[in-house]
C-alpha cells in the first residue's frame, strides 16, 4: 500500500482544525456544559438524599 509523502501534512491540517473547532465548540459552550454538569449533581444529590430518607423512615417503623 502506497501513502503519498504529503499526506501527513494535509492529515495534520485536517486534525488542526478539527481540533481547533471542537475546542472553540466547548469553549462557547462552556457556561452551558457547567450548568448542565450542575444540574445532574443535584439531580443524583437529591436522590441520594431521598434514598437515606426513605431508609431511614423504613428503620424507624
Amino acid at each position: 500500500m502506497y501513502i503519498d509523502p504529503g499526506s501527513g501534512g494535509m492529515l495534520f491540517q485536517i486534525l488542526a482544525v478539527a481540533f481547533t473547532v471542537i475546542s472553540g465548540t466547548v469553549l462557547m459552550f462552556s457556561s452551558r456544559i457547567k450548568m448542565t454538569i450542575a444540574r445532574w449533581r443535584r439531580a443524583m444529590r437529591k436522590e441520594e438524599k431521598n434514598e437515606t430518607t426513605a431508609e431511614n423512615n423504613s428503620e424507624q417503623k
